[in-house]
């Protein structure tokens, strides 16, 4: 039996992976598979009952497992492009004060440019959550030292993006134009590059961040499978 640590809904699967990404590769002949992504689980994707991703899944597990939390005050939390049932889990938690960031989303409490968030000052967080943005983003060494800007230290922050295992170096063009040459190399017709994972780690150290990785034998035993997260799926956390 599954369980959903997000919503704590029980059932024998989660859902695969929407069959429009399949049939988008399939049609463009793109030369990696899905299961070349580090944090992805195709067949047991996302939850029936609050449809979150298995990476909404494992930021969860790490939520509750080794999140800090400060002594004598709340936990100031920046959330950057909130999914709704993440965004909710994170409101929900004790003693918490609580805003997300998004330059378009109507769901974001601040309109923010990730690149140049003077709407915060210095060390404003003790938490950030930066889920598949810095993909979408030109200039991803500003978006990088804006969030270490505003972490404050002892912090934590959750960076992850998509990172092909099957390749050694990112992959980047912002001025890619065609939607299916997107599509083709950087996974999705949004995204401006495809990340190799010891560049993405070495961009987040030049950007200050001190970076721990959390795999599937830091949490306890068959956590990962459980909760319909693969073994290969790696979670990382940029300190300040």
């Amino acid at each position: 039996m599954r369980t959903c640590p997000v919503c704590a809904s029980r059932f024998p699967n989660f859902l695969p992976l929407p069959a429009k990404y399949f049939e988008v590769f399939h049609r463009l002949k793109v030369f990696y598979s899905l299961e070349d992504f580090e944090t992805l689980n195709i067949g047991q994707y996302s939850c029936p009952a609050c449809q979150c991703s298995d990476r909404d899944r494992l930021y969860a597990l790490y939520i509750a497992q080794f999140l800090p939390r400060p002594e004598g005050r709340p936990l100031r939390i920046l959330d950057i492009a909130p999914a709704p049932v993440l965004s909710k889990l994170l409101r929900g938690l004790t003693n918490v004060q609580y805003r997300s960031a998004d330059l378009y989303s109507e769901l974001a409490d601040d309109k923010v440019d990730i690149t140049d968030m003077h709407l915060y000052p210095d060390e404003s967080f003790d938490f950030i959550v930066c889920s598949h943005v810095l993909e979408h983003v030109p200039d991803d060494a500003k978006a990088i030292a804006e969030l270490h800007r505003v972490l404050a230290p002892g912090g934590r922050a959750i960076l992850m993006v998509p990172i092909l295992t099957t390749i050694h170096e990112t992959d980047e063009d912002p001025n890619e134009k065609s939607v299916d040459e997107r599509w083709a190399r950087f996974g999705q017709d949004d995204h401006i590059r495809m990340y190799a994972k010891d560049d993405f780690l070495g961009r987040l150290k030049k950007g200050g961040f001190a970076v721990e990785s959390f795999d599937s034998a830091r949490f306890r035993e068959g956590a990962f499978r459980m909760h319909g997260i693969t073994e290969t799926s790696i979670l990382y956390v940029g300190s300040k």
